[in-house]
């Protein structure tokens, strides 16, 4: 199994990752919103079918790195809300990403139990275009690199660094004719 996202459709972006800690442990760091901001964004979370959702994103707390000017509008203080639409506890969560006005794409985390890991599927839908799709592939491959991090205990690996380093290899892992070009 790759730890790479594979588009699975024109809008879809699906990730696996087997990840140290139990079922339990990795539900946790889904939806604990103290645990969530050490590997993605804190925020409050309510786990119910339309429930609200609330992703503050702090990358001066992610990492230790100068953030890269073209990201600086996001640096801190980069708030985007969703509401819940499945949850199944410790095992299914999903909720809309970034969403506007009733819009936006949507995420998915499956979690399996595999001895005392846990296999995370990660599914991202209804992405608009080839560009969004690389994008949300970076962030995610890099955000789960970190929860990995955490996960066992380790120093979390630079963000920005991963990031970038992504972004050149799903330019070439995304197919131009996988998504509608943008």
């Amino acid at each position: 199994m790759s730890d790479y996202g594979v588009p699975i459709d024109k809008t879809t972006v699906r990730m696996e990752r087997t990840l140290s800690g139990s079922v339990e442990q990795v539900w946790e760091y889904l939806t604990d919103p103290d645990k969530r901001g050490t590997w993605l964004a804190s925020g409050p979370m309510e786990l119910k079918i339309g429930g609200k959702v609330t992703l503050a994103f702090d990358f001066r707390r992610l990492t230790t790195e100068v953030t890269p000017e073209r990201f600086r509008p996001y640096e801190t203080g980069h708030v985007q809300s969703g509401h819940v639409t499945q949850c199944e506890p410790p095992h299914l969560l999903c909720f809309t990403w970034n969403e506007k006005d009733g819009h936006g794409s949507e995420v998915s985390f499956e979690l399996q139990a595999q001895g005392k890991k846990t296999l995370l599927i990660l599914t991202h839908s209804k992405l608009p275009n080839r560009k969004e799709m690389i994008n949300v592939s970076c962030g995610w491959h890099t955000h789960l690199d970190m929860l990995e991090d955490c996960l066992s205990e380790q120093e979390p690996r630079l963000f920005w660094n991963t990031f970038l380093q992504m972004e050149l290899e799903y330019q070439s892992l995304i197919p131009k004719d996988s998504a509608t070009e943008s």
